[in-house]
């Protein structure tokens, strides 16, 4: 498939499924199967109106469509395109509906007047508004039946596409995309320029899914998701998740996952033997402290301790770390550990943090709508001391313009597709450590001063496009230069340096706003500032960054915002702003 945009087409949608059915019989050809090789067969010979017709169609959400409201200028006569498809069977204007679906294909105008004459139903105020029209109704009508039945006076055609081919084309999606939470609007998107994606060299080998396995795999994990969001029974749920293991790495993450979002609806439920047996099959990062929280709530204190020990000695993040110290006093106390036993606890992340704060400010409340960020910002912008409102964009973009061609790098596992905005694998454990000898290589740009020219022409020539790590909405320029000409080179390797450690769960977390003073050679330098009005608190992560920074130097601090109409404000803290 090529990369190149498409000219605008009246049938641009058409001819974007049939390239995504070409690369699919392509790269795909030991992982179809007959239904899908006959399929992708059968369109190829159809009409082009009747193929038009039917792309419209799975784009659009259905199961079920007026043909009087199917107006699509390109295809014309919408009954001719359908022929075809109703002769395959690929569309069906018999199969039963329910009242639900009857309501969602008419307005309530329409219904209403269905309903109004007298029929196994109690009389109906016309003030009803269509929900409750359709709550009223549904007791009296709970079988299905064919549109003629429900609407006899009607000579409208009325059509639904056929399950199966919803879901072979869901299938289909899927293989392309390798997720189904992308759909065939992306080629729209790209042709328009509205998304820009890096292009990302790779064979044909370079798939979502090796084996027609993977792809059952993936959907029957999709399937229990759906179910456990429908609510469906978590005791069959969570034994059909225990069972659905796979020896693809990335199945079993999403696997664990599940297992994950499972726990917490136990939890919620209050099902906590439940909930124990999900966290303890899931690998999902958070699942071992959930465990020990519900360990604690069945009053299994001496398990929970166990756990918390074995999780301190090999924790699986800073996160976990935070959380389990402060959980350990609790939890000793709990077991009736004697207090001599207990191990010193260090002081509370977030009173040791507090201590770093240096400023408090008491600002004038200009605009009850203006943010306490932005009211901060104002306060200290100055054309010789610049401060932007960046939080997570600076820091994070400018390792997303250094460390380009580490996160792109054509690995196996990575790339599928065109469409990709950050590469597959992002989350995975090993991410960093496959891409360790590109990241090294990045980052030694820091050491010999080539990071600047770097960093600056992958501004110009990335610019717009996706990046799991770049904010081009909010990286702008003049900020940028600022950012190059203030922060060290050994500033940056240590923000890097933490970001490598976790690329997904260290982007957030950065203080709010970013102070600049470039004006003055002996100085030169900037302070990253988290802003908290008035009743707020640090966040975990954002207390986790603000230690890394003050354990390692970096000029961050909090400054706490009190507004001068608030009553009885006292300062906070008794530094002052600097």
């Amino acid at each position: 498939m090529g990369t190149t945009a498409l000219p605008p087409h009246r049938l641009y949608y058409l001819h974007n499924f049939v390239r995504a059915l070409d690369w699919l019989r392509t790269r795909y050809a030991d992982v179809l199967g007959a239904p899908e090789q006959d399929f992708i067969a059968r369109f190829a010979q159809l009409p082009e109106p009747a193929q038009a017709l039917l792309v419209r169609l799975v784009m659009r959400r259905g199961p079920w469509f007026r043909a009087g409201k199917l107006a699509y200028e390109e295809i014309g006569d919408i009954h001719a395109a359908a022929a075809p498809l109703l002769a395959l069977g690929w569309l069906d204007a018999a199969t039963p509906m329910d009242l639900t679906e009857l309501f969602a294909l008419h307005t309530h105008r329409e219904v209403a007047a269905l309903f109004a004459a007298p029929g196994p139903h109690p009389a109906l105020p016309k003030s009803q508004t269509k929900a409750a029209l359709l709550q009223a109704l549904q007791p009296h009508h709970t079988a299905a039946q064919p549109y003629r039945q429900w609407h006899p006076a009607s000579t409208e055609a009325v059509w639904r596409v056929a399950e199966h081919v919803i879901a072979l084309c869901t299938r289909l999606r899927l293989m392309f995309f390798g997720n189904l939470h992308q759909n065939w609007s992306e080629f729209v998107l790209a042709d328009l320029g509205l998304f820009q994606y890096e292009v990302v060299p790779f064979d044909a080998q370079s798939r979502a899914f090796q084996c027609r396995a993977d792809v059952d795999h993936y959907l029957a994990l999709h399937a229990l998701r759906q179910a456990l969001d429908d609510g469906a029974e978590r005791v069959p749920l969570l034994a059909a998740a225990v069972q659905a293991t796979s020896p693809n790495p990335w199945l079993e993450r999403r696997r664990a996952k599940l297992l994950m979002r499972l726990g917490q609806a136990c939890e919620k439920a209050a099902d906590w033997p439940l909930a124990e047996q999900a966290y303890a099959h899931s690998q999902h990062p958070g699942a071992r402290h959930r465990r020990i929280r519900v360990h604690e709530r069945m009053a299994r204190h001496a398990d929970a301790l166990a756990l918390a020990l074995q999780a301190q000695a090999a924790p699986e993040s800073d996160e976990e770390s935070q959380r389990l110290a402060r959980m350990l006093p609790r939890l000793h106390r709990a077991a009736g550990v004697q207090a001599g036993a207990v191990p010193h606890s260090k002081k509370p992340a977030r009173q040791a943090v507090a201590q770093q704060v240096t400023q408090t400010l008491t600002l004038p409340r200009t605009d009850p709508a203006t943010s306490v960020e932005w009211a901060l910002r104002q306060h200290w912008h100055t054309d010789e001391a610049p401060v932007f409102y960046t939080e997570n964009a600076l820091i994070n973009s400018l390792f997303g313009l250094l460390c380009w061609p580490a996160v792109f790098a054509p690995l196996p596992g990575a790339f599928f597709h065109p469409f990709q905005g950050a590469p597959a694998d992002l989350n995975a454990p090993d991410f960093v450590e496959r891409r360790a000898a590109l990241f090294a290589e990045c980052l030694l740009a820091l050491e010999d001063g080539r990071y600047r020219a770097l960093i600056r022409e992958r501004f110009a020539s990335k610019h717009g496009r996706q990046s799991p790590h770049v904010f081009w909405g909010v990286l702008s320029e003049p900020l940028l230069e600022l950012a190059l000409h203030c922060i060290p080179a050994a500033h940056l390797r240590l923000f890097f340096e933490r970001l490598l450690q976790a690329p997904v769960a260290h982007r957030s977390g950065l203080p709010d706003l970013v102070r600049f003073w470039p004006t003055r050679p002996a100085e030169q330098r900037y302070e990253l500032v988290e802003v908290k009005g008035p009743g707020d608190k640090l966040q975990d992560n954002q207390i986790r960054w603000l230690q890394y920074c003050h354990a390692h130097g970096l000029p961050a601090s909090v400054c706490h915002v009190r507004w001068q109409d608030a009553p009885g404000m006292e300062p906070l803290m008794g530094a002052t702003a600097a």
